[in-house]
């Protein structure tokens, strides 16, 4: 029996998209232009969420030793280093790598350092990586305390900007998908409620010689279940289209300034995914509501 009326509301449901035509086609369209904004936006949120985890996995910070300190004191601070939890990575660098990377970042002037080789004035030092850009503050002002450590340098403006602007980006973009998926949800249920409106006088009959809700339903479920469906594969295909172009077009380009797109798989799949479930659910809602003011007769 419940297979049976499966069956009817399947068919029914495809002989009303048939039956409609045009309004049909209205339809997927309002459903794939709002799933193309929505998924424009999940494309860039995602890129944007990989470009500033790049940057805060960039983050570090130097500890520089005192010029005093000796073999053991050096020895005992990498160990108190690595043995940190939220230390993620530690590179040592002697003093005489210290002076030959400053003499390089001075070009040609960096020759005149070559008197400073037998007597270097630089300290060691230390480069960390922490787990998570917000633990570098806290560890930084734990060194900073030590006898033997003479200075801690990570940019405590840059992090603070760096910090408050991911977050502020994160944020934004929540905000924008969440606005344009109600958008997306009162455009598609007006879209649908206009096809069941013209139906009105069909749904009423049916109502008055006994059909139940679920009989007079079904088949306007599987309907905005269906366009959803449709609505939703037209967009996913040119989002997967257009990003798969704009990956292959930009990717030179963006390499010179060190930045690169997410690749496209899997990230077109899981939007693909999303997308129709959101095509399904927001078309089979839209139904849903739309046809229950129809049913109080």
């Amino acid at each position: 029996m419940i297979v049976n009326r499966l069956v009817r509301a399947l068919r029914e449901g495809f002989k009303s998209i048939v039956r409609n035509g045009w309004m049909s086609v209205a339809s997927v369209n309002a459903v794939a232009l709002s799933l193309i904004i929505l998924g424009l936006f999940y494309l860039l949120v995602s890129n944007i969420n990989h470009f500033t985890y790049d940057l805060e996995n960039q983050l570090e910070m130097k500890v520089f030793m005192e010029p005093t300190a000796d073999e053991e004191e050096v020895r005992a601070m990498e160990e108190r280093l690595r043995n940190k939890p939220s230390v993620k990575e530690v590179r040592f660098i002697p003093k005489e790598e210290g002076l030959e990377q400053f003499a390089a970042s001075l070009g040609e002037r960096g020759k005149l350092l070559e008197e400073l080789k037998e007597e270097n004035p630089l300290p060691d030092a230390f480069v960390v990586q922490t787990y998570k850009p917000e633990q570098i503050a806290p560890l930084a002002e734990q060194l900073k305390s030590l006898e033997s450590v003479g200075n801690v340098i990570y940019g405590q403006e840059y992090v603070d900007k760096l910090l408050a602007f991911t977050d502020g980006v994160r944020w934004l973009a929540l905000g924008l998908v969440l606005l344009l998926a109600l958008t997306a949800v009162f455009l598609i249920a007006n879209t649908i409620r206009l096809t069941i409106f013209s139906r009105r006088r069909e749904i009423e009959i049916m109502k008055l010689v006994g059909a139940t809700n679920w009989f007079v339903r079904g088949p306007f479920l599987v309907e905005g279940i269906l366009l959803g469906l449709f609505g939703a594969a037209v967009a996913a295909l040119i989002l997967v289209v257009g990003y798969s172009v704009m990956v292959d077009k930009s990717q030179e380009t963006l390499a010179m300034y060190s930045i690169q797109l997410l690749p496209v798989f899997p990230l077109t799949l899981q939007l693909t995914g999303l997308l129709l479930v959101i095509g399904a659910c927001i078309g089979g809602g839209g139904s849903w509501l739309s046809v229950s003011r129809f049913l109080r007769v």
